[in-house]
């Protein structure tokens, strides 16, 4: 081919290749949007508002690391990281047992697969809404069903979501109950896992439990980081259980007090939204930090095909 052809099929080439970045940029132009108007516009203003005194009635007064400082000497937020680290560190690993070992369940075979992976995944969609936070309540409550149940066999049940040493168990156990999410992504991951380790295993006279250890759970690691990185993320972020269980005051005695609850409550409440900006941004950090920490200890323990 000529320089002459080679220079007008190159040109050819960028005249059309022109209409598909045009069409490529209007598909990605409302993400881009979204982008800037939601998300990073947002952010930077919570960002400035954190260095501030801003009460949403007066313009925002410049005081520097105050909103920062103040957190050292708060001791409800002292009480919210107690409570959400609580909260978080057992209600995870105990909602992850529980989804494991279902799915381990339903990859056996059962009939009416479908139905019983859609029931168990109903309380998934379900568990972070104001309706079944209600409904938690007319369970837990001192008059409520499951009080009522154990009176049947001659047990006085304690205010359950009424006593400090109850309360947040029944968040936890909430938080548990909504075990469909990752145990469908289990599931799946199980069912990814090839027969033949399963069969060699076998041969070699490997136990049950000895292909557990030994096959499916290294196999299955991938999905347990997966879901552990998500349900943390979201057990830090949980808000409307105890809002709606606690009636809004974390209560009693501030043992429900999720630290999302004590942002709502000093940004909407006491109307102090440069001190709730600035504990947005310690949550971010702290949810980071996690995830970090996560994503680093991973290559001890994760395993991929390679």
């Amino acid at each position: 081919m000529s320089a002459a052809a080679e220079l007008h099929s190159l040109r050819r080439g960028r005249a059309t290749t022109k209409p598909q970045n045009l069409a490529a940029f209007l598909f990605l132009l409302p993400w881009f949007i979204g982008l800037f108007l939601i998300t990073l516009g947002p952010m930077s203003v919570s960002l400035y508002l954190s260095f501030t005194d801003y009460n949403l009635l007066q313009p925002a007064t410049f005081t520097g690391l105050d909103n920062f400082t103040r957190m050292f000497t708060d001791d409800r937020l002292h009480q919210s990281l107690v409570v959400t680290f609580t909260y978080v560190f057992v209600s995870v690993p105990l909602q992850l047992a529980l989804a494991l070992g279902l799915a381990l369940l339903l990859d056996r075979g059962a009939r009416g697969l479908p139905f019983y992976r859609s029931a168990f995944y109903l309380p998934s969609l379900i568990g972070s809404s104001v309706a079944i936070a209600v409904l938690w309540r007319t369970v837990f409550g001192s008059a409520g069903l499951l009080n009522q149940g154990l009176a049947l066999i001659g047990i006085q049940g304690p205010g359950w979501i009424s006593e400090p040493s109850t309360a947040l168990g029944t968040l936890i156990t909430l938080n548990v109950w909504t075990f469909g999410s990752p145990m469908v992504i289990f599931l799946a991951g199980l069912r990814q896992i090839p027969t033949m380790y399963y069969e060699a295993a076998s041969i070699d006279g490997a136990t049950k439990w000895r292909q557990f250890l030994n096959v499916t759970l290294p196999l299955l690691t991938p999905i347990i980081f997966f879901n552990l990185v998500l349900q943390i993320i979201n057990a830090f972020q949980s808000f409307t259980q105890a809002f709606i269980v606690s009636g809004g005051t974390g209560g009693p005695a501030d043992s429900t007090l999720f630290y999302s609850l004590y942002l709502y409550q000093r940004g909407f409440g006491s109307f102090d939204m440069g001190y709730a900006s600035a504990m947005a941004w310690l949550l971010l950090l702290v949810i980071g930090g996690f995830t970090a920490i996560n994503f680093w200890a991973s290559k001890y323990w994760v395993f991929y095909n390679d």
